[in-house]
């Protein structure tokens, strides 16, 4: 994707990382026990799913301070969900695999959302208004 034209924020890689995440967090919070639908599940589900979200909301809002500010939401909510999943291992609900998996997608997700908040900050520092 280097040198391509960022028309959406489809095209991130952050956000595309933290759809599949969101996804995965779907499918393995699946086998959860029922008494955990209005709990951890649920909470998990909420989290993987406005990862993606808030990349996409800071994106449309089409302002380089509100997009930085939802950015760092993001990863906030990233690091609350690798916080539950570590919770979800210790209680049983996951297999040692999924947790694996999960963890992985995590990484996935925090670097290029790492890097582009750097890219924000930097940009916001030199004083260049544009943020895509």
């Amino acid at each position: 994707m280097a040198g391509d034209r960022i028309s959406s924020y489809r095209d991130l890689a952050a956000w595309q990382r933290a759809f599949e995440l969101g996804r995965l967090v779907y499918e393995v919070t699946a086998d959860f026990p029922a008494s955990e639908r209005f709990g951890l599940t649920s909470q998990m589900r909420r989290g993987g799913v406005s990862i993606a979200s808030n990349i996409a909301e800071g994106y449309g809002r089409g302002r380089p301070g509100d997009y930085l500010k939802f950015l760092r939401i993001s990863r906030g909510a990233l690091f609350e969900l690798e916080t539950q999943v570590l919770f979800a291992k210790d209680l049983g609900y996951l297999l040692e695999t999924d947790q694996e998996a999960l963890q992985q997608a995590i990484d996935a997700t925090a670097k290029p959302l790492s890097g582009l908040i750097r890219s924000l900050e930097d940009r916001e520092e030199r004083g260049t208004s544009r943020p895509f």
